[in-house]
């Protein structure tokens, strides 16, 4: 009895407090708890986001791996290198379960587990000479204000301007009480279309400021003449500021690991996981546009608001067709491209069973769903889709002109942009006001990202019947859509004569610089077919 009370008193002295025991112990990693994984499906209007909806879904809609890793990792994709070759082609839905009261770095970093857990995704930190734009003072003063209310909310708010016909209208961003390295990040995201690369502060200035800046969209440069100014100089005669592209050597996450398919979802993830009701409109009014009002209209997080848009464009959006085929709609009645409507409608928060906290989040996809329902009640449409024969393109080898992929481990991607020679038939003529660089790319990997990459020219999924094989590098230089004069619709394309204004197509571009040829020919796709409906609404 005297030696077990000895041994206990020896191991209360030498161990150490319970409490510090305890607190050693290296805390639980936040996971979700429970995740459906899977391949986004085709979608007319797909776009990369990533939310957390009131209550407990996070949703992650069309993402690649290198969106998912840059998400998890909280960094600038141009930041995340390496990876296997598809790392930037597949795209992911993931729709997952959060504990109550997580915080936005928990979300952060529950998403990392289940990309290491489920794609078994390792990362590495590195180091890499990458291109960068760096923010600096032009001058010696800026053309800033400082902060007028230092604590009041950093934000930038885009600010609509109106459409007038024949003229290019303006990007407009009012920024208050923000920082220069929040300014830095969010301009490149604004001006994508100039800016390839990420934008890091160097200006050395602290604090908020209060500023505008007005600039002409890059594919509108070219139109606007004279009138336009680019995100370049607006920078610089604005705001005193200067964008320059430099290398150095940059922190980076390397990529050594990632599976293509990921794991199976759990057998009873419909169970723990199950669909959420769709929500409601708290009020939708519907009427006719006013004669000569502009058209205009968004999706925003708890609401639809359209003004002067025709009724066929709002049916394109909530049944997810291609905007603009005349194709995709059968029994069409001509009005439904006259006559147009205003639409506002607002969520219902109570309508969707979750906890609200301010502004309402929504998955947009949702919100689609939404507005389908409200067309069908209010116009009385009865519809269905089925898939029958229309227009489409098939990508042939006519000469094929196609360098093999110098190394075929690396990315597969086409980016908007020069190659590594820098060279950029831009600069020289804004008419070509497209350039595709594409690396490791296989000819069935660009058929199907066509569709996105070259919007305005092509309406629904390409066949690709070259038969080539293997992945390749190479440029593609051609004209925007809207930059040319003559009819798309009625030119055969391919064999197109040269368009009065200089611009190439993108079949002429194909033809002359891959040896390959876009052929319109009759295929099955899916098409909204209409059975009924009304050419007026039923009354707010």
């Amino acid at each position: 009895m005297t030696r077990l009370l000895v041994c206990a008193s020896l191991a209360i002295l030498t161990s150490p407090p319970l409490s510090s025991q305890i607190s050693s112990q290296p805390a639980p990693a936040p996971a979700f708890l429970a995740a459906d994984v899977h391949p986004s499906p085709r979608r007319s209007y797909a776009f990369f986001y990533a939310v957390l909806l009131p209550g407990d879904r996070y949703v992650v809609r069309d993402a690649t791996m290198l969106n998912l890793i840059a998400t998890a990792w909280d960094l600038d994709p141009e930041n995340v290198q390496g990876g296997p070759p598809w790392i930037d082609y597949d795209h992911f839905d993931i729709i997952a379960k959060v504990p109550s009261g997580s915080s936005k770095a928990a979300q952060t970093l529950m998403l990392r587990a289940l990309l290491t857990d489920r794609f078994h995704v390792v990362i590495e930190n590195g180091s890499k000479p990458m291109p960068a734009y760096t923010l600096t003072v032009a001058k010696d003063t800026p053309k800033l204000k400082p902060a007028a209310d230092d604590a009041a909310p950093a934000a930038c708010e885009d600010k609509d301007q109106p459409s007038v016909p024949g003229t290019v209208s303006s990007i407009v961003v009012a920024c208050r009480n923000t920082t220069m390295d929040s300014f830095a990040k969010q301009v490149h995201q604004w001006a994508g279309g100039y800016l390839k690369n990420p934008v890091v502060d160097s200006t050395g200035l602290k604090g908020g400021w209060d500023f505008d800046i007005k600039w002409t969209d890059s594919g509108q440069l070219a139109k606007a003449g004279s009138n336009g100014i680019s995100i370049f100089d607006a920078v610089d005669k604005q705001l005193g500021l200067k964008l320059t592209l430099e290398t150095a050597p940059r922190p980076v996450l390397l990529v050594r690991n990632a599976t293509r398919q990921p794991t199976p979802n759990a057998p009873d993830i419909a169970t723990t996981l199950p669909a959420q009701p769709l929500p409601q409109f708290e009020v939708a009014t519907i009427k006719p546009s006013k004669p000569g009002d502009h058209g205009n209209g968004q999706i925003r997080a708890d609401r639809v608001d359209f003004q002067n848009v025709p009724l066929r464009e709002l049916i394109d959006l909530a049944w997810d067709l291609k905007e603009g085929d005349s194709q995709n709609i059968v029994n069409a009645p001509k009005w439904l491209d006259s006559d147009k409507f205003d639409i506002l409608a607002k969520v219902n928060p109570d309508s969707t069973g979750r906890p609200v906290v301010g502004d309402l989040p929504m998955d947009i996809y949702e919100v689609e769903l939404m507005l389908r329902a409200l067309l069908v009640e209010r116009f009385q449409i009865k519809a269905h889709m089925e898939d029958r024969p229309i227009d489409s393109y098939t990508l042939t080898a006519a000469n094929p002109k196609l360098t093999p992929a110098a190394d075929p481990n690396v990315r597969s991607v086409c980016k908007e942009g020069p190659g590594p020679d820098g060279k950029d038939p831009r600069i020289k003529n804004p008419i070509l006001n497209r350039l595709l660089t594409c690396r490791n790319v296989t000819i069935a990997e660009l058929s199907d990202q066509l569709e996105t990459l070259a919007s305005g020219y092509i309406k629904n999924p390409i066949l690709d019947a070259t038969g080539i094989k293997g992945s390749f590098d190479f440029t593609l230089s051609f004209s925007g859509a809207g930059h040319l004069q003559q009819n798309l619709d009625t030119t055969s394309p391919g064999d197109s004569p040269s368009d009065p204004n200089g611009a190439i197509s993108l079949f002429d571009a194909l033809k002359a610089q891959l040896g390959l040829k876009l052929e319109k020919q009759k295929r099955p796709m899916p098409v909204l077919v209409i059975e009924h409906i009304e050419e007026k609404p039923t009354e707010n």
